[in-house]
């Protein structure tokens, strides 16, 4: 991918390390040291929220100094980053939300609603609050830029909520597969209006590739649609009927085209780059893959094509949906030529040979 929002450690000079590393390898990212003043262990909690704090403004700081491209576009971005709920006392939540304050157009990331125990405990925690939700916006953490975790288990009320502060979703399959977190309905979300990016989660998970988190989206798509009963079914085939021309997602699986889109242009959108990157549209800063079917080393054999990934086949007569579809369910690194950021190659075998 071209862009990462991490999840640092809680220490402020390895995440200034990990910002580092982001601008040396020319990856687009976003950078956060992980604020936790509780329910951590003996050795992985903050001493306090004054201390959280401070880090957190001095890790701003440095990222900000970071040197720009040469367009004067900043590549590496610090993001303020509850790591949760749960970890996060009511007084470190404020506090970031002052923060936040003064940074109207930084980013703001966390987890929400990611599994029923999660939820309960959350519940324990901030009694007043209406939801999981709730919190964050209570504390001033819940706006555009807000990227929320996983939210598999949302009610209604957090939907609704979500969408009126221009929030968004960062869907993780992967990882709710893997903890069996549960299926995040985000056929519901993009009906609703809400802004839905991918998301690997490699603690929860156990792959970087957004290859991999695009087959389990379109796997989650298909089971949330199986599990859809007959009545919501029905109300959502209603109300597509009434609304002539507009193609509605609940209930059923992700078409591909969206399932490329959730990873390029909706991940932008969640991310407020939007306006800079996401798609080819003139203008834009040129963050893209090329990609080849056959593979670093392909070749073609007889009428099939088949080379450095033997996992992708391919006629030459494929058009390019049908290519597209071949490389996002079969391919992986070896499929990847190169990669660009901001018009500059970074990766890819072709970069490296």
């Amino acid at each position: 991918t071209t862009t990462c929002c991490y999840y640092g450690s809680l220490h402020l000079e390895a995440t200034k390390a990990l910002a580092d590393e982001c601008l040396l390898a020319g990856q687009r990212a976003f950078v956060g040291k992980c604020n936790m003043d509780r329910n951590g262990s003996p050795t992985y909690v903050e001493r306090n929220c004054t201390a959280s704090i401070s880090d957190t403004k001095a890790l701003i700081d440095y990222v900000h100094s970071l040197p720009p491209l040469p367009s004067q576009s900043s590549l590496v971005h610090p993001i303020i980053t509850p790591r949760f709920a749960i970890s996060c006392t009511d007084e470190l939540l404020s506090s970031l939300g002052k923060l936040a304050s003064q940074y109207p157009k930084m980013a703001i990331q966390t987890h929400v609603s990611e599994n029923p125990s999660e939820i309960a405990f959350v519940k324990e925690l901030f009694p007043d609050a209406p939801h999981y939700t709730g919190v964050y916006d209570t504390h001033g953490l819940l706006r555009e830029g807000t990227i929320l975790g996983h939210a598999v288990h949302l009610t209604d009320d957090e939907v609704r909520l979500i969408k009126e502060r221009n929030g968004g979703i960062a869907h993780c399959p992967t990882s709710n597969f893997n903890i069996r977190s549960g299926m995040a309905n985000v056929g519901k979300y993009l009906d609703q209006g809400i802004k839905v990016g991918l998301g690997t989660d490699c603690s929860g998970g156990y792959s970087p590739s957004i290859l991999k988190t695009i087959q389990d989206a379109c796997v989650t798509s298909k089971m949330v649609s199986l599990f859809t009963s007959p009545g919501r079914r029905t109300q959502l085939a209603q109300a597509e009927g009434h609304e002539h021309r507009v193609m509605r997602f609940e209930g059923k699986h992700l078409p591909i085209a969206t399932l490329l889109f959730l990873a390029t242009l909706g991940g932008a959108e969640v991310c407020c780059l939007q306006e800079k990157v996401g798609n080819f549209v003139v203008g834009k800063e040129f963050d893209a893959l090329v990609v080849s079917v056959p593979g670093e080393g392909g070749r073609q054999r007889d009428e099939i094509c088949s080379g450095g990934n033997p996992g992708v086949w391919y006629h030459p007569e494929d058009d390019l949906p049908t290519l597209l579809e071949r490389f996002l369910f079969g391919g992986d690194d070896r499929n990847i030529k190169e990669v660009y950021v901001s018009g500059r190659a970074v990766s890819g075998w072709g970069v490296r040979s």
